[in-house]
């Protein structure tokens, strides 16, 4: 774990802190094997030896941002994606006690099991 993510955390408000450590564990548990960083001001996580990152979550002004960077799991769990908050690669949670945590752990094993692929631009 990267000791920057942990000052990360430790900056957020305390309203968020909670789901956002819980983001982190997540990550941590799904995605084994991957780098967690600190990119664009935000943690991120890679696969070593890759160039992008492939999951980032960050705390935004109005809301958490969870950042799908996979198109190919994105087009997989289009159906359970619809209805969310979303951008282009975004999934955003306005409330932090509504973090739908059982669709990011979907989201997170289906990347951690796919091999390197298309990454968002």
């Amino acid at each position: 774990m990267d000791p920057r993510v942990d000052a990360y955390l430790a900056a957020v408000p305390a309203a968020r802190r909670a789901a956002l450590t819980r983001l982190r564990a997540l990550c941590a548990a799904e995605l084994t094997g991957f780098e967690e960083q600190i990119a664009y001001g935000m943690p991120v996580y890679l696969r070593p030896g890759a160039e992008a990152e492939e999951i980032a979550w960050a705390n935004q002004k109005q809301y958490i941002s969870f950042y799908l960077l996979r198109t190919d799991v994105r087009d997989a769990l289009a159906d359970r994606l619809a209805g969310h908050d979303m951008g282009k690669a975004c999934l955003r949670f306005r409330n932090p006690a509504k973090v739908d945590f059982d669709l990011v752990r979907d989201l997170l094993r289906a990347t951690a099991e796919a091999p390197g692929g298309p990454v968002c631009a």
